[in-house]
């Protein structure tokens, strides 16, 4: 079979590249600067006003945050999954799973009857005697990041187990072998064997982190905007011109921010990992 016969299988995914990313990026852009006529006043507008790049900061750092706790919680929540029998390993994957079916908006409204004025948490702490007034949980940064990592959670642990399902657990066993104390086998063996997956996972929670909307609106105050309700937030004014010229911001530095997550910690891997299978 000829060689340029193959590239007929790339052809649907190049359809779906330009029907679903390409067209509406470039309707975006045709949105963001013709408004009717050519004009960069919505971008402009961007760079000129500190309070817009003062969210698109806040929004990149809110999602490092958040992919940065679901990777130290998830990984070793994976590796645990990894050694149960494949019985044990169904069970605790569906666990995880139930959340993952449920509306991002009725587990963030769950978030609110729990950290409440009257929620569950100021309840339980009233009920010990470690405070006599509820707590302020709501409408702060660390609800925001809370729920957000309960939402988000299950998807690195997911990745991270897929990850670790291909490793073959004789390597491990031959290091010990060896001579490699546990630990050295888990550093020098199973870790970079993994490290791939871990990252693909810690890519796709901030890609997803850099949209969320629901929960910064509902469980944050002012301090915690974020892109996308600004985004929101125009589309409601009928501003649709600033809208797409955010959302076109919001694109460019998802895609600037994965690449360097990727390539910053493939160069992390290899220096902390050195001399690692």
């Amino acid at each position: 079979m000829h060689a340029r016969s193959y590239l007929w299988l790339f052809l649907p995914a190049l359809s779906l590249l330009l029907l679903f990313i390409l067209a509406p990026a470039a309707d975006l852009l045709w949105a963001s600067m013709f408004d009717p006529n050519f004009t960069t006043e919505h971008f402009a507008r961007l760079v000129n006003r500190g309070v817009y790049f003062d969210v698109m900061i806040r929004t990149i750092r809110v999602s490092l945050i958040v992919a940065v706790i679901c990777t130290v919680i998830g990984y070793p929540v994976a590796y645990y999954i990894n050694l149960q029998s494949r019985n044990r390993q169904t069970v605790l994957l569906f666990l995880i799973l139930i959340p993952m079916w449920m509306s991002i908006l009725i587990r963030t409204f769950a978030w609110m009857v729990v950290l409440g004025r009257d929620g569950l948490v100021n309840e339980a702490l009233a009920a010990v005697g470690l405070v006599e007034e509820p707590v302020r949980m709501l409408f702060t940064s660390g609800a925001v990041l809370a729920a957000m990592v309960q939402i988000l959670l299950p998807i690195q642990i997911l990745t991270c187990y897929a990850a670790m399902t291909e490793i073959n657990f004789d390597l491990i066993r031959a290091a010990r072998v060896l001579g490699a104390k546990p630990w050295q086998a888990m550093m020098r063996v199973f870790l970079p064997l993994s490290l791939e997956g871990t990252i693909t996972g810690l890519v796709i929670v901030f890609m997803l982190s850099m949209g969320f909307f629901i929960t910064p609106a509902l469980l944050g105050g002012r301090q915690d905007t974020m892109i996308a309700n600004l985004i929101e937030f125009q589309v409601q004014r009928l501003n649709w011109s600033f809208a797409a010229a955010l959302g076109l911001v919001l694109l460019i530095l998802t895609v600037v921010m994965i690449v360097l997550l990727r390539g910053l910690g493939r160069m992390a891997a290899r220096r902390i990992l050195k001399g690692g299978l």
